[in-house]
């Protein structure tokens, strides 16, 4: 019970850092895009881009646990999650107001989510509790009595050996 509620939490928990962290992260690169983006460019595409390099690191993080568990190589995912974590951080930094406390304050919300994503998706599952099987014993039936083995005796002359009941 208490390790479904802890889960239940941390759901909760990453469910809400997600949400903020999704919006500041989104915002931020779908400003990046457009201010960056030819004159007339529709505003779809800046929330286009933003969801493409938002979501390409979790997806990314699901294949390397994957792959992992399956022993294929993970060289292409990490690669991959590396590039599309520098360009979430690099939007981050570029609408952030210059210095250091600046870039920390925009940077935030990509790295918060980065570590709870990993986090989560490096938690191995718990195994259910071990609970002995079910067993069903069928009664069997009794056996059927097996009847007595008769001697076969062989008749000479149609007689009957002495000590043969008839």
């Amino acid at each position: 019970m208490r390790q479904h509620i802890e889960g239940a939490v941390l759901v909760v928990i990453l469910l809400v850092v997600a949400g903020m962290a999704g919006a500041a992260s989104f915002t931020h690169v779908h400003d990046w895009t457009m201010a960056n983006s030819p004159a007339g460019t529709a505003d779809w595409f800046g929330w286009a881009n933003a969801a493409i390099s938002e979501l390409v690191p979790i997806a990314c993080a699901l294949v390397i646990r994957r792959r992992r568990r399956s022993g294929e190589s993970t060289r292409y995912p990490f690669a991959v999650l590396t590039a599309a974590v520098v360009l979430s951080l690099s939007a981050q930094l570029a609408v952030a107001k210059p210095g250091i406390s600046g870039g920390l304050l925009a940077a935030v919300p990509a790295l918060a989510f980065m570590a709870l994503v990993k986090l989560v998706l490096s938690t191995k599952p718990q195994p259910a509790p071990h609970e002995p099987p079910s067993v069903v014993i069928d009664q069997v039936p009794a056996p059927e009595p097996i009847p007595a083995a008769v001697p076969v005796v062989q008749r000479l002359n149609g007689a009957i050996p002495s000590g043969v009941v008839k």
